[in-house]
C-alpha cells in the first residue's frame, strides 16, 4: 500500500516530468500551430494530455486516503478508505492487450535489420507535388525528382505496416506488401515505429500499467519520431531539428548510429512491457 505523502510525491513527480510535453501541446492547439514530433504523439497516438498526466501505481497496489480523483475515477474502487485499480475493468483492454503482447514477443524473437534507412517517410511522398503531400504544412528539403531519385537508387525496405499504408500507390508497389493480419510476423527491433509503438502497448494496459512506464516509452518514441523527421525529405529546420541526409552515404551511417541507440533502448522497453502485460494476462481478471 502507498500512503497520502508518497502517493503525492510520486504524482507530483509524474506530472513534473510529463508537463513539458503536454502544456506546449495545449498552447499550440489553442493558437491553431503545428509541431511535426510532439503533435503526432498526440495525434497518432490516443493518449490525451489528462490522462499522460494522471498517475497511475499500476494493478494489485493500494493508496491509501485516496483523493477525489481516485474515488471518482471509473476503473478504481474504494474500500475501507483505500482506492486500486478494479480488476473488474480489465477486460474491456484484455484483446487490446493480448494483441499487443502477441506483436512484443514475436518482435523480440527475431534479430534487428538496419537497412532501411528511413526511407518510409520518402515513400509516403514519392511522386507527389509539395501541395500534395500529408505534412503540406511542411517544406520539402528536395525537390519531387530528386525525392524519387533516392528512392529507386535507396530502395524500399519498410517493415511496419503502419508506415507502409501512408506510402503512395507508386512506392508500394516497389517492395513486399505489408498487411495489418501479418504484422506480428513482419516487424522488427530495428524499426523506428516498432518502437514508438511501445507507447501504444503500454498505454492501452491502462491503469493497470505504472504511469512511470508509460512516460518511458513516450519518451522513448518522442526521440524515435524526431529521429524519424530528421531523415525525412521535410524540412524541419524551423523546429530545431537538423537534417539526418539519408540521401547521401555518410547520412545513412548516421542514421544507423542513431538507429541502434533506440534500438536498444526499445528493447529494454520491450522487455518490461513484455513481463508487464504477460502478467496482466495471467492473472484473474474477467473474461470479455
Amino acid at each position: 500500500m502507498i500512503s497520502a505523502p508518497r502517493r503525492k510525491d510520486l504524482a507530483n513527480a509524474h506530472r513534473t516530468r510529463v508537463e513539458p510535453w503536454i502544456l506546449p501541446r495545449l498552447r499550440r492547439r489553442k493558437n491553431g500551430q503545428r509541431h511535426p514530433v510532439d503533435d503526432f504523439l498526440f495525434d497518432y497516438y490516443k493518449l490525451r494530455p489528462a490522462q499522460l498526466s494522471f498517475w497511475h501505481p499500476g494493478t494489485g497496489i493500494g493508496l491509501d486516503d485516496p483523493t477525489s480523483e481516485y474515488q471518482n475515477h471509473s476503473d478504481y474502487i474504494v474500500r475501507a478508505g483505500i482506492a486500486q485499480v478494479d480488476p473488474q475493468r480489465f477486460a474491456r483492454r484484455r484483446k487490446a492487450v493480448t494483441r499487443g503482447l502477441a506483436v512484443l514477443e514475436s518482435v523480440a524473437g527475431r534479430p534487428a535489420i538496419f537497412g532501411c534507412f528511413g526511407m518510409h517517410e520518402w515513400a509516403m511522398v514519392y511522386g507527389l507535388r509539395q501541395s500534395q503531400v500529408r505534412h503540406e504544412q511542411l517544406p520539402l528539403r528536395l525537390s519531387p525528382g530528386q525525392i524519387t531519385e533516392v528512392v529507386d537508387s535507396v530502395g524500399l525496405h519498410c517493415t511496419h505496416f503502419d508506415a507502409y499504408r501512408f506510402f503512395t500507390a507508386d512506392a508500394a508497389k516497389r517492395q513486399l506488401p505489408l498487411t495489418r493480419a501479418s504484422q506480428p510476423d513482419d516487424e522488427q527491433a530495428a524499426c523506428l515505429h516498432a518502437g514508438m509503438d511501445l507507447y501504444r502497448y503500454a498505454y492501452e494496459a491502462g491503469p493497470f500499467l505504472r504511469s512511470e512506464l508509460v512516460a518511458d516509452c513516450f519518451e522513448h518514441a518522442r526521440r524515435a519520431r524526431q529521429l524519424d523527421m530528421r531523415a525525412s525529405p521535410y524540412d524541419v529546420g524551423e523546429f530545431g531539428l537538423t537534417p539526418v541526409p539519408v540521401e547521401t552515404a555518410a547520412g545513412r551511417a548516421q542514421y544507423v548510429s542513431a538507429q541502434k541507440e533506440l534500438a536498444e533502448s526499445a528493447a529494454k522497453l520491450r522487455s518490461q512491457l513484455t513481463e508487464k502485460l504477460r502478467s496482466l494476462l495471467s492473472e484473474d481478471h474477467p473474461q470479455l
